[in-house]
């Protein structure tokens, strides 16, 4: 009789078995992938760093301001492209300059919570006594997460004026995506 039950018990264990090896490995739960950051995950500002300050000063070459996106949320999210930038002008005659996107290639960036990615604008600086009408004396920057519509307004701190090339084709000013 022994021998029976330790047959009947092996066969359970050995059904058990294989029924546990036979699911599918697509049938297990899978892990949530992050999804996009919202405007409202994020905080945004100027890098002000002494090797991320635009050379504002200078006129002979194009320079670079950084732009960073925090992530505050208490969830892992992504970016992925161009952050939208509108540069509000100090003097009467600048109005709102929409910048023009490199030929650059975005990456998809992972933003776990306190995580920090950020984006270069380069800058065409011109001297001051450039013709009011050519150059942009740059106050403010309404900068809007990649795919979202609600945007942060940055105080521009670094002074100077730029080239005025808002209706240019392939201006000196311009972005690069989020995390290059």
């Amino acid at each position: 009789m022994k021998s029976k039950l330790t047959a009947v018990a092996l066969a359970a264990v050995v059904v058990a078995g294989t029924a546990a090896t036979a699911v599918p490995a697509a049938a297990a739960p899978a892990k949530a992938q992050p999804t996009r950051c919202h405007t409202a995950d994020l905080k945004a500002g100027f890098a002000m760093g002494e090797d991320a300050r635009p050379e504002m000063e200078q006129t002979e070459k194009q320079t670079q301001a950084h732009i960073w996106f925090s992530n505050r949320s208490n969830r892992t999210c992504t970016l992925s492209g161009f952050a939208g930038v509108d540069m509000v002008g100090a003097q009467g005659t600048d109005g709102t300059w929409s910048l023009a996107r490199s030929s650059k290639r975005p990456e998809k960036m992972t933003l776990e919570k306190g995580d920090t990615v950020d984006f270069s604008i380069t800058l065409l600086p011109v001297a001051g006594s450039t013709p009011q009408k050519e150059k942009f004396v740059p106050a403010k920057f309404l900068v809007t997460p990649p795919n979202e519509t609600e945007h942060f307004t940055l105080k521009w701190p670094f002074g100077g004026q730029i080239l005025k090339q808002d209706g240019a084709t392939h201006p000196a000013t311009y972005l690069n995506p989020v995390g290059l």
